[in-house]
């Protein structure tokens, strides 16, 4: 490789790289002469492993060495071993001034670790619960010399929880057990002390557990049914130094697409739009979400931040200041709170569907439409002696709308006989009295969220056929 190939991005990182930082802690970060030559790079760290490769920083107008320069390895253990071994050393007998050597961050963390960084050397893994710490430390002995090891325990039985820590006296150690141990330990690099509690971590790898075993991560679905979730979230927080807002910024070490982040944020109901920005300088996942309501928001930032996708990896969820009012904004998820949980305790139980009416009368206001999807006008109702020529089949989730907000919405396209819902389901029924306005309605509707319900609208069997299904016999 030519050292003009090298730096043809002008400033540093070579965009279009796709593995830039996988495996994680595989890349070095030197700070060298400006005189230094890219072959003596190659000569110098070569021996510590297989060189991917390598890239100084030149100045964009003058092509000039800025004395800064990347050396890609194929394992983390090979770029730390480079740094333990290089740091504080000459590359050749005319330098008088040492290089430094760090592992490189991708460009968005802003920091770089040196050969004492405690996030280095010190691993997490998980064990039979049978597992003593002389048990631990036999096992992870031959990858280097141990600082100590200790098993997390339940606090009250004082039982191993099967999970464990490693201190390794050098990166290139802990990067060697990661790499070489067996796949049941799941090693993984620990988070330090400062930044993340033990029990923090315990969540984190009892989610992986899940993961493991096929199971779907828990994740309460809505907000209004334990109010212990928002009292943590007062507790914990200070929304007067926290913008709040229904838009979400994720970052992520490992690289997302948009059908991935939607299935992850798609777990909270009321998602608008997910969007994923590509950062050609790194290869961290970065992208934004948008609810249609505050209270999503506030509660995927509060449940998902933190998960791990895919596991193993966290990803970081915050709140995108839009300017805003947070007042306003909490008034508005109050409000959203007290009509789904009054919603969903009339829906489950049918005989107190009278009481849940928009604007206190049926009939004198008309209902109160929530929803970002452009809805045509109001049209008078078919007679309900015309004849049926398309039944639609609509799913509601989390519940069903009221009768005379779905009368509302159904009949704007015209032609619209009756509409109906099944009692003690969340699905229902429109009938029309012409198959372009049933057509209209399901282009307009499938997919979309009114009053903050999900709605599924697609065409109905004919009852011909569901005459014809066998009935159930319990």
């Amino acid at each position: 490789m030519d050292e003009a190939g090298s730096c043809a991005s002008g400033g540093g990182f070579r965009p279009g790289v796709d593995s830039l930082d996988e495996p994680p802690n595989s890349r070095i970060f030197l700070v060298i002469s400006k005189y230094t030559p890219e072959s003596v790079l190659r000569e110098r760290f070569s021996p510590f492993g297989e060189i991917q490769d390598i890239w100084v920083v030149r100045d964009k107008h003058t092509k000039e060495s800025k004395g800064i320069a990347f050396v890609k390895f194929a394992r983390s253990s090979q770029a730390c071993r480079a740094m333990e071994e290089m740091h504080g050393q000459c590359l050749s007998p005319n330098d008088t001034k040492p290089i430094k050597v760090f592992i490189a961050q991708s460009r968005s963390s802003g920091s770089h670790r040196d050969v004492e960084d405690e996030e280095l050397t010190r691993i997490f893994v998980m064990i039979p619960k049978s597992y003593t710490e002389e048990d631990l430390r036999e096992k992870f002995k031959v990858y280097g010399d141990i600082e100590y090891c200790s098993i997390i325990k339940n606090k009250v039985t004082g039982e191993s929880k099967g999970l464990g820590y490693v201190r390794y006296l050098k990166p290139s150690q802990a990067a060697q057990a990661i790499e070489n141990c067996d796949r049941s330990f799941r090693a993984i690099l620990a988070e330090p002390k400062n930044k993340a509690s033990e029990s923090s971590e315990q969540d984190y790898y009892s989610n992986m557990r899940q993961e493991t075993l096929g199971h779907e991560p828990r994740v309460n679905m809505f907000p209004f049914e334990q109010q212990s979730e928002f009292s943590s979230f007062d507790k914990n927080d200070n929304r007067g130094q926290e913008a709040i807002s229904k838009r979400l910024s994720v970052v992520s070490r490992v690289p997302f697409t948009e059908e991935q982040l939607f299935s992850i944020f798609d777990i909270v109901p009321g998602l608008e739009y997910c969007e994923v920005q590509r950062d050609p300088y790194s290869n961290y996942g970065h992208g934004v979400v948008q609810y249609f309501n505050v209270a999503s928001a506030i509660y995927a930032k509060y449940k998902l931040h933190g998960f791990q996708y895919p596991p193993g990896n966290r990803i970081g969820v915050s709140f995108i200041d839009d300017g805003s009012n947070a007042t306003d904004l909490l008034r508005k998820m109050a409000t959203q709170m007290v009509a789904a949980q009054l919603a969903s305790m009339v829906w489950n139980n049918p005989s107190q569907q009278q009481f849940l009416q928009f604007g206190g009368n049926s009939g004198s206001q008309l209902p109160q439409i929530q929803t970002d999807v452009v809805l045509p006008s109001c049209k008078k109702k078919a007679p309900p002696e015309t004849p049926v020529k398309e039944r639609l089949f609509i799913v509601f989730n989390p519940h069903p709308l009221p009768l005379d907000v779905l009368e509302d919405i159904f009949c704007r396209f015209g032609n619209l006989i009756e509409v109906y819902l099944v009692s003690g389901k969340n699905v229902g029924y429109a009938k029309y009295a012409d198959r372009i306005s049933a057509n209209d309605a399901i282009t307009t509707l499938h997919g979309k969220i009114l009053n903050g319900v999900r709605l599924k609208v697609m065409l109905a069997d004919s009852p011909r056929e569901e005459s014809n299904k066998r009935q159930r016999t319990y």
